[in-house]
């Protein structure tokens, strides 16, 4: 049995613990300096404050196994010592954070299993993007093995044992199939990959697109004033979007033709059961970028973060020569919703393509 340290208490970090504890390792679960209520319920209660469902109409905070214990984050170099992994379960909002005051004092023998999901330019101003833990080694000389997670899975499902298959990537598959061990049940699945930067991309990217598809959503809202949802707009919106990340997943150098599936399944899961589904939702019903984030104040959203950052490194792309904005009507129009603060307008006559065999 193994004893593993989770840096970040929020919701994904802490419920990497339900398959842990299942196969009978100790989990340490270590608050960031913005989780200290989270840690001070937990000792207290041994609940997680913010990991919640549904139990017949009533939100309940979800038990945490038995073999969880809560840790403030000036715990966090005793908490690692005797630990055979550590996972990073912070968000995209705190990367800088993890990587200047975490990543170098990671001992080099300490195994890292990243579950934050996303993608960042590689600061040579051309739109090249790379993957977190490829940019989590620039801050420290030490040779760590950071390893990640990918696939469709949220956090609320993974705590209720809904199954689900990911993917582990990391540099070396010997150690990949040691950390499956870990986790591997009859509800979380596990597929393993040395393709770092092609895993991570796919399912970064599909926190940018997921907010697109959900644009239908809000549309359908507004159009029939009333909770009714149309699919055809929501499944033109999602092909599109499929077609994008293949284009970006390219262009990032993530081989589409061996991960797509992985982004595409996330997209899924992220428009039926994300966060980002609220902000697509809101704007589509007609609310500015503004007015929704005031609305969802308080509400970690990742796809404003990779949205904006894919965007951005698009135009870079497209003022090299190395790609065509036409080939990115929908990510486009997601800029213009996040940075213009411009109304919903779907450039659907963009989408259309001629084919011929």
């Amino acid at each position: 049995m193994a004893i593993i340290t989770i840096i970040g208490s929020g919701m994904m970090g802490s419920a990497m613990a339900f398959p842990a504890c299942r196969n009978g390792n100790t989990v340490r679960l270590v608050g960031s300096p913005l989780d200290r209520a989270i840690i001070e319920h937990g000792q207290k209660t041994h609940e997680h404050l913010t990991l919640t469902h549904d139990v017949n109409g009533v939100k309940t905070c979800f038990m945490m196994p038995e073999k969880v214990t809560f840790h403030y984050y000036e715990e966090l170099d005793e908490c690692m010592k005797g630990a055979d992994l550590l996972i990073c379960g912070i968000s995209s909002f705190g990367l800088d954070w993890f990587c200047e005051n975490v990543v170098p004092r990671i001992p080099e023998e300490l195994p890292v299993l990243s579950i934050t999901k996303g993608m960042i330019d590689n600061g040579e101003g051309k739109g090249n993007l790379i993957s977190y833990p490829e940019h989590m080694l620039k801050f420290t000389d030490k040779k760590l093995k950071i390893n990640a997670v990918g696939g469709p899975c949220t956090s609320y499902e993974l705590a209720d044992l809904d199954p689900t298959e990911v993917t582990f990537c990391g540099p070396d598959m010997e150690q990949l199939r040691w950390i499956r061990s870990l986790f591997e049940t009859d509800f979380y699945h596990v597929s393993l990959s040395t393709d770092i930067r092609g895993v991570e991309c796919a399912v970064a990217l599909k926190n940018a697109y997921a907010l697109g598809v959900s644009l239908a959503i809000g549309l359908s809202y507004k159009r029939e004033g009333r909770v009714f949802e149309h699919y055809n707009s929501q499944a033109a919106l999602f092909g599109q979007a499929a077609k994008e990340m293949y284009r970006l997943l390219n262009l990032c150098d993530g081989n589409a033709e061996k991960n797509i599936f992985l982004g595409v399944g996330d997209l899924y899961v992220t428009v039926f059961g994300g966060r980002t589904r609220k902000i697509g939702t809101l704007l589509g019903e007609g609310k500015k970028f503004d007015e929704a984030m005031e609305i969802l104040k308080g509400v970690t959203l990742e796809s404003i973060v990779i949205a904006r950052r894919t965007a951005d490194a698009v135009i870079q792309m497209v003022e090299a020569g190395r790609a065509k904005a036409e080939d990115f009507p929908l990510l486009y129009h997601i800029r213009e919703l996040l940075v213009d603060n411009a109304d919903v307008n779907v450039p659907w006559s963009k989408f259309e393509t001629e084919t011929i065999r």
